[in-house]
């Protein structure tokens, strides 16, 4: 029974998330925002909604660690796993927007975090920070981007926007997301109930399994939104899906739980140690990849699932207090993160002098 209402509840968030991104995109079209925007705000907030149902309820039975790794194991899977998939179906690119303001955002906020949970949790006046951020940060992402829309949208468009606008339409979107919502709320109980309930079973911790279990569970929205957009060639949406995702994790997610928590949101040392680093470092990642040909290739997709897989491996490992733990902490430390780190950075300045280069013979 534990096993079924743990399926049934992220079938429900995935169908739910799915109405919620259908019904807000569509009411994003009728106040005109581009593509790009509507994947890093209303498709990524609406695809991580699960995420959110799920720390909320954690946070309010006190299951921090649910919480907490849920936000952390979402973005890393997010990076690591759904890009990777992505790419490797087909390279991605990414637009300039994205490497000059939104990455470089997602990686302070990876940092701010990092900051925030030295004191051992996500308190109120932290919780008014990171949602403050976040109201800032989807203002200006809107408004520029409809400024730059109206400038360019054809008659036809404009049409298209106007009938979006009608009463009737703008009733049948609002009452999608409604259904999509409460689907998610059922949903997320459901899975947390069967999440702890086979973290007892296992013997495993609940961070972990807010890590692994539900972070890829509450990421399959975001997994199927990347994967539909990459083969129907809305690469910016792909991308932008997972970078707005990362930003409202934190943010948002994070953000509302120091919020709704009397005495904050508290933060396991191994999350503090560890996990919150290794979101750091591939969100810092992402930066290289990404200016390299301003894209993600193949190769570089698979290299993500590489590292996913390896990070996955060692929580195992570490959860189970495996004999092969050392050593594969010294071969990932010593040999494979440097040579990965190194490998990427003449990657971007090899790239960087070739596009200069190019650049005289484009203008002449």
């Amino acid at each position: 029974m534990t096993a079924l209402l743990f399926a049934l509840g992220l079938v429900l968030l995935v169908a739910g998330a799915e109405l919620l991104v259908r019904g807000a995109s569509r009411l994003a079209v009728a106040i005109g925002v581009s593509p790009l925007v509507i994947g890093l705000t209303v498709v990524a907030y609406g695809t991580s909604s699960p995420e959110l149902a799920v720390s909320l309820l954690a946070t309010a039975r006190g299951q921090a660690d649910i919480a907490v790794g849920n936000v952390v194991g979402s973005n890393i899977f997010n990076v690591l796993f759904i890009l990777g998939v992505s790419a490797v179906i087909a390279p991605l690119a990414v637009s300039r927007q994205l490497i000059r303001l939104d990455v470089p955002i997602m990686i302070g906020l990876s940092l701010l975090l990092l900051v925030l949970t030295l004191d051992g949790d996500v308190g109120r006046f932290d919780g008014v920070l990171l949602t403050g951020l976040i109201a800032v940060y989807t203002v200006t992402l809107v408004r520029m981007s409809r400024r730059q829309q109206q400038a360019e949208l054809a008659p036809e468009v404009k049409e298209a926007m106007d009938r979006r606008r009608t009463a009737k339409a703008l009733m049948l979107d609002g009452v999608t997301v409604l259904v999509g919502l409460g689907l998610l709320v059922v949903g997320s109980q459901w899975l947390v109930n069967g999440a702890v309930a086979f973290a007892r079973w296992l013997g495993v911790n609940e961070l972990v399994i807010g890590l692994t279990i539900i972070a890829a569970g509450t990421s399959l929205p975001e997994l199927a939104t990347s994967v539909l957009a990459t083969v129907r060639g809305e690469r910016d949406i792909a991308v932008g899906n997972v970078v707005g995702s990362n930003i409202y994790n934190i943010l948002a997610i994070l953000g509302v739980c120091g919020l709704v928590a009397p005495g904050g949101v508290p933060v396991a040392p191994a999350a503090l140690t560890f996990d919150i680093p290794v979101m750091t470092a591939v969100a810092v990642a992402c930066l290289p990849i990404f200016f390299s040909g301003s894209g993600i290739s193949r190769w570089e997709g698979l290299l993500f699932l590489a590292y996913y897989i390896a990070y996955v491996t060692y929580l195992v490992l570490s959860a189970t207090s495996h004999a092969a733990l050392p050593v594969y902490r010294e071969i990932m430390l010593v040999f494979v993160v440097p040579i990965t780190a190194v490998t990427l950075v003449l990657t971007a300045l090899r790239e960087r002098k070739r596009n200069r280069r190019a650049r005289p013979q484009t203008d002449d």
